[in-house]
């Protein structure tokens, strides 16, 4: 597995937390304003998930650690120990 690729694992925990919470894919996807193709396709180990909607998808899905730079230049950062 490369440095940027995307574990399985992460993935299903991922989608573990959608239905815990009891939210749809789709509804996930509009509340963050992101195309639920996009989160399709992250949830899916389509996307690499290094740019764009697809990396803010996997950030804030708690897939990969990363940062969303906001229109108004404020950051949100996540990390994993």
């Amino acid at each position: 597995m490369t440095e940027n690729a995307i574990s399985r694992q992460a993935i299903q925990q991922a989608r573990e937390r959608l239905n815990f919470n009891g939210e749809t894919i789709q509804a996930w996807s509009k509340r963050h304003g992101i195309h639920p193709s996009t989160v399709y396709e992250v949830l899916g180990g389509r996307n690499k998930c290094t740019r764009g909607d697809a990396h803010k998808a996997a950030v804030l899905l708690g897939i990969k650690p990363g940062v969303i730079l906001t229109l108004d230049k404020t950051l949100k950062t996540t990390t994993f120990e």
